[in-house]
């Protein structure tokens, strides 16, 4: 089986690089590698939806679901001081990245773990979920995703996805309006949608 950056484990030879990025107005510093999602810089999708995320209306934890190396859940938590942010992957390199990048941020609210989607921490509730899903991985995977992070919300709690329409923007949302029945287009551009849909 061919590698991915949803693959637990790589073969790549590491090649590290370091940069800073400004998010939600804070300047913050990442180390990437090779055979993580969007090494280069923080893709589009990405910062879309850092910068359109806004805090629900109920207390409680977030989670970053595919965190790769750590930009959506790291910016949230450096942000959202009050809240504590769960940022979960299977790609083991990505998540050692993460918790480096976590540290030379000095963000500490924060728990990092490996999961391959909620494996790892089931029974934990949410007041809102972030995920840039792993398109490549198939649509059954993503509407798993979808269907599992509704069962972690609480009640009144989010899922925020963003995703490009030309890779199935109007069938995640389709697939949100059956699970959710109350579904938000938050923001549209460059062909990115932002998704909002709401436990209710």
């Amino acid at each position: 089986m061919s590698e991915h950056y949803y693959s637990k484990k790589t073969n790549a030879k590491s090649e590290e690089r370091s940069w800073s990025f400004n998010l939600r107005g804070m300047l913050l510093n990442f180390t990437t590698d090779h055979a993580v999602f969007s090494k280069r810089e923080i893709d589009f999708g990405s910062r879309l939806l850092i910068e359109s995320f806004r805090e629900p209306s109920i207390r409680g934890d977030l989670l970053d679901l595919g965190c790769g190396y750590g930009p959506i859940g790291l910016s949230l938590a450096k942000d959202l001081k009050q809240r504590h942010v769960w940022m979960a992957d299977v790609n083991e390199r990505a998540l050692t990245l993460a918790k480096r990048n976590a540290g030379q941020n000095e963000i500490e609210n924060v728990s990092i773990v490996e999961s391959n989607r909620f494996a790892s921490i089931q029974g934990k509730q949410f007041a809102a979920i972030l995920t840039n899903p792993p398109i490549r991985a198939g649509k059954k995977t993503v509407h798993l995703m979808f269907e599992e992070s509704r069962d972690a919300l609480d009640n009144g709690g989010e899922l925020w996805v963003v995703i490009q329409k030309k890779q199935g923007a109007p069938s995640a949302q389709t697939k949100l309006n059956e699970l959710f029945g109350e579904v938000e287009v938050v923001e549209k551009k460059k062909g990115y949608y932002i998704l909002k849909a709401k436990k209710v």
